[in-house]
């Protein structure tokens, strides 16, 4: 994923600048890139959902749809629906403030995106230089000749240009209603905030572009990635969206462009964009999985996104070898489950954190060495104690603020500490002079930065279904919810009643 980023000052008053940019059919009166443009169905330039059609000064073609707009914050946002370049998961916003001095507007426009990585550097001077920095001069020129027009310029009559393929992103929301095109079933997060913005709703859904194919999901996995985008904390999703980055299912439509997968092909896949809190979805087929026959779609909806992290974690953030001691916590959770097991198969002396009794008699059960109860002791302390003072090699923490110092104490000299997550907060500022006490090493590894090619998925796929087969580790049957009951998995998840995987069930 990459973000861009530019700003400009433009001399004028922030209500005429809006004027302009608030009007989301308005681009081919001033971006020299636009040479037509159209919203679809005939829905207002300002309505949320809208869709607008360009037609580039190249004879290019692209769709646009219009996620959120607030006159009060003068803010907007969109998304890319098609393009003839591979923006893929492209999400834009622009925003004005008012300059303190004088009568001038600050003009913020920024976007995210996943450009293929051959292609990166020519893709960021595109939007940077040809869409961004291009409008802003051309705003201010149309500024200049004093030809702004009303908000909703009446424009003379053009030919309707033929229709363009559908194609979506997983996160856009459509706003069209049933009876007016294909919808599924969907979780969508209007607002950052508590597992109560979770709603059900109906969404439209496009055909699948010629580079995508439509999954009908049958399995949909919770993981804790989803609670950070329901909050706000991570910016995988801007509201309105759909959360999840783990399914597994069966395809259902295959684009003209795509090779390699075919109806009624079982399929999983646990990567951005989000989007996978719903029946069905389209994508495009980069980072999906065949399932063989002997992988459940619950096994991969459960355990994929997990068994994919403990193979990074275990085996290129630290490579565990014979011998070692490793600390893992929340280790009856889903990943720390299976990284108690791969640790153990790998040799290392394990010891385990968990909260309850009964969350330990399942980590016991799963051959951890050493079980404590933290809620009961000091888990530092009891470190030290198991280890003659010795301390850990590595220790796995994805629980953040409540354990993060107490990990750093319970490691040895030149202690490894890897923080994959924070299920308790952030974990704060620390002086980095307390890592020089034992020459410790810090890693926060990004499960993306690991997973964002074919190339780099591959590996840990294949090592983790290895690891299913042999019996090194096993997934245990998730709970379940259905999918209108997101919500009540999200406040299981957070409140750490559960152990193992969550899933969610579409209905048949």
């Amino acid at each position: 994923m990459v973000r861009v980023c530019q700003s400009t000052i433009i001399d004028a008053p922030i209500d005429e600048v809006w004027a302009i940019l608030r009007d989301f059919n308005g681009h081919d009166r001033w971006h020299p890139a636009i040479s037509f443009s159209e919203i679809e169905g005939g829905e207002p330039v300002d309505a949320v959902g809208s869709v607008r059609h360009f037609r580039l000064a190249d004879g290019g073609e692209l769709r646009e749809q219009l996620l959120a707009l607030s006159d009060k914050d003068r803010r907007l946002s969109y998304c890319l629906l098609e393009a003839p370049l591979p923006l893929m998961g492209y999400v834009a916003s622009v925003r004005l403030k008012p300059v303190t001095d004088g009568n001038a507007t600050f003009w913020e426009w920024r976007s995210e995106f996943n450009p293929p990585a051959h292609r990166r550097d020519e893709l960021v001077k595109l939007v940077t230089e040809g869409i961004y920095q291009a409008g802003f001069a051309a705003v201010r020129d149309l500024l200049r000749r004093g030809s702004v027009g009303s908000p909703v310029d009446a424009r003379s009559p053009r030919a309707v240009a033929a229709p363009v393929p559908s194609a979506s992103l997983p996160r856009a929301v459509s706003t069209l209603a049933p009876g007016q095109g294909a919808t599924t079933r969907a979780i969508v997060i209007e607002r950052y905030g508590g597992p109560e913005e979770l709603l059900l709703k109906e969404i439209g859904l496009p055909p699948p572009a010629p580079t995508e194919v439509r999954i009908r999901h049958t399995v949909i996995g919770v993981n804790f990635i989803d609670v950070y985008c329901r909050t706000g904390f991570f910016d995988l999703l801007q509201p309105p969206g759909v959360p999840g980055m783990e399914a597994a299912g069966v395809i259902e439509a295959v684009g003209s462009a795509v090779s390699g997968f075919a109806v009624g092909d079982r399929v999983a896949y646990a990567c951005p964009p989000v989007g996978a809190y719903c029946e069905r979805r389209n994508m495009t087929p980069e980072l999906l999985i065949h399932l063989s026959d002997d992988i459940s779609d619950e096994i991969a909806a459960a355990g994929l996104l997990k068994g994919i992290s403990a193979s990074f974690l275990l085996h290129d953030v630290h490579v565990v070898k014979r011998g070692a001691i490793v600390l893992i916590h929340a280790a009856a959770g889903g990943i720390g489950q299976l990284l108690v097991q791969w640790a153990r198969h790998l040799g290392a002396t394990v010891i385990a954190t968990v909260s309850s009794d009964d969350k330990a008699r399942i980590v016991e059960r799963l051959g951890a060495h050493h079980v404590i109860v933290y809620s009961r002791e000091n888990f530092a302390e009891a470190v030290m104690r198991l280890t003659n003072g010795a301390g850990a090699d590595i220790a796995y923490d994805a629980v953040g603020n409540d354990t993060f110092g107490g990990s750093i104490a319970a490691l040895a000299v030149r202690g490894h500490l890897v923080s994959f997550g924070q299920a308790s907060g952030p974990v704060g500022n620390w002086d980095i002079g307390r890592f020089a006490t034992k020459s410790l090493t810090l890693s926060r590894p990004n499960y993306a930065h690991y997973t964002d090619t074919p190339e780099k998925l591959a590996p840990h796929v294949a090592r983790f279904f290895q690891a299913l087969r042999q019996g090194v580790v096993r997934v245990e049957a998730p709970t379940r919810y259905d999918l209108v009951n997101a919500a009540v998995a999200h406040r299981d998840l957070e409140s750490r009643r559960t152990t193992g995987a969550l899933v969610l069930l579409p209905q048949p």
